[in-house]
C-alpha cells in the first residue's frame, strides 16, 4: 500500500468514527511523509491527526499536532491549512479550559477564511466561536452565533454543518432553560445525523435528547437516550463526550433518589474527565459529588465540594458553572432545594 492509499484508508476510518484505527493509519502515513521530507504530506497528516484526536477527546495531543501544523502551514504559505490549524487549535485549548485564547485563535482563523473567500471555513469558524461563547457562559451570544452559523451552513447546503449547529442550539437553549426549543433542535439534528449515517453526531444528539427528557422530569426516557448515546460513544472511543453522558446519567439517578447508582456514574465520569484534562467536566463532577454527600448527610464535605467547585469555575472564568456552584451554596445555607436538576 502506498502512502496515498494509506492516507485515504485513514480518512475512511475517520469518516466512520473509527478513531483509534484512523490515528494508527495517519501516524504510519506521517512517518512515511517525514522520511521522504514531503512537507505538504506531513502537513495534511498532522492536521488530520489533530482533528481525529480532538474528536476522540485527546485534547492535549491534538493541540500539539495543530501547533506543528500551524508552523508548517505558515512556512509553506498555505493559508487554508493555517486557518484550519488555528480553528482546531482553538477548539482543543477551549476544551482544556482556556476559552480566551481559543476565541483569539478562532477569530484569527475567521479573518483568514474571509480573506481567501472560503465560505465553508467562515461558517465553521462561526460555529467554533458560538461554542466558545457557551463555554465562557455567554449563553445569549452562543445562541445568536449558532443561528448565524446555521444560516451560513444552510446557504452552503452543508447538512453536516447544519446538524452540528442544531446540536449547539440544543445545548445552549437547554442552559437558557428553554427546554422545548432544546428538544426541537436536538430532534432535527438527530434526524439529519441518521440520514448522514454520522455515528458521532447521532450519539451527540441522543445525549441532548436525554437531557431534554431529564429537564422535563421524564427520567426513564432520559436514561433510554443516555444508554443509546453511551453505546455509540464506547464504540467510537470518545471518552469526553461519554463522560458528559455519564454525568447526565448520574444526575438522572440522583433525581430519582438512586444515590449509589448516581455516585457510581459520577465516579466513572470524573475519572474520564481527569484523564482528558477537561476542567469544566471536573467542576460538574465536584458539584455532583457534593450533592450526593449532602443527600447522604455528610454536610461538611458537601459544603467543601461546592466551595471548591465555585473557586475552580471562577478561576477559569466559567460564568455558567460559577452560577451553578453559587446556587448550590445558597441552597446549602437555606437547607433546602436538593437534589438540584442542573441543565
Amino acid at each position: 500500500m502506498n502512502i496515498e492509499e494509506l492516507f485515504e484508508k485513514a480518512e475512511g476510518r475517520r469518516k466512520t468514527a473509527e478513531y483509534a484505527d484512523a490515528v494508527k493509519l495517519y501516524k504510519s502515513a506521517l512517518s512515511a511523509y517525514r522520511k521522504m521530507a514531503d512537507l505538504p504530506g506531513v502537513l495534511d497528516s498532522v492536521l488530520a491527526l489533530g482533528d481525529t484526536l480532538r474528536a476522540s477527546g485527546e485534547f492535549a495531543a491534538a493541540k500539539a499536532f495543530y501547533e506543528e501544523g500551524l508552523g508548517l502551514a505558515e512556512a509553506l504559505e498555505d493559508r487554508y491549512a493555517e486557518a484550519d490549524a488555528l480553528v482546531g487549535l482553538g477548539l482543543s485549548i477551549r476544551a482544556l479550559g482556556d476559552w480566551k485564547r481559543a476565541m483569539q485563535a478562532v477569530n484569527m482563523a475567521e479573518k483568514i477564511y474571509i480573506s481567501i473567500e472560503d465560505r465553508h471555513g467562515e461558517a465553521f469558524a462561526l460555529w467554533a466561536r458560538a461554542g466558545t461563547y457557551r463555554i465562557k457562559g455567554d449563553v445569549k451570544k452562543a445562541v445568536e452565533t449558532f443561528r448565524l452559523a446555521l444560516d451560513r451552513f444552510r446557504a452552503l447546503k452543508d447538512s453536516t454543518g447544519m446538524a452540528y449547529s442544531y446540536c449547539g442550539l440544543g445545548g445552549s437553549s437547554r442552559v437558557a432553560n428553554k427546554f422545548d426549543d432544546s428538544e426541537k433542535y436536538y430532534k432535527m439534528a438527530n434526524r439529519m445525523f441518521g440520514r448522514l449515517k454520522d455515528r458521532f453526531g447521532l450519539a451527540y444528539s441522543y445525549c441532548g435528547l436525554g437531557n431534554g427528557r431529564r429537564m422535563k422530569g421524564d427520567y426513564k426516557g432520559a436514561l433510554d437516550y443516555f444508554k443509546k448515546a453511551g453505546v455509540l460513544y464506547k464504540k467510537i472511543g470518545d471518552r469526553v463526550s461519554y463522560s458528559y453522558t455519564l454525568w447526565s446519567e448520574g444526575t438522572t439517578y440522583k433525581m430519582q433518589g438512586k444515590l449509589d447508582k448516581a455516585d457510581g456514574s459520577f465516579k466513572e465520569s470524573a475519572e474520564f474527565f481527569r484523564q482528558t484534562k477537561d476542567p469544566r467536566g471536573d467542576i460538574y463532577c465536584i458539584l455532583a459529588r457534593g450533592e450526593i454527600d449532602y443527600l447522604k448527610g455528610n454536610v461538611k464535605k458537601a459544603k467543601g465540594s461546592f466551595t471548591k467547585g465555585l473557586d475552580q469555575a471562577k478561576g477559569y472564568g466559567f460564568k455558567l458553572e460559577a452560577g451553578y456552584a453559587s446556587r448550590l451554596l445558597k441552597g446549602f445555607d437555606k437547607g433546602k432545594g436538593f437534589p438540584v436538576n442542573l441543565p
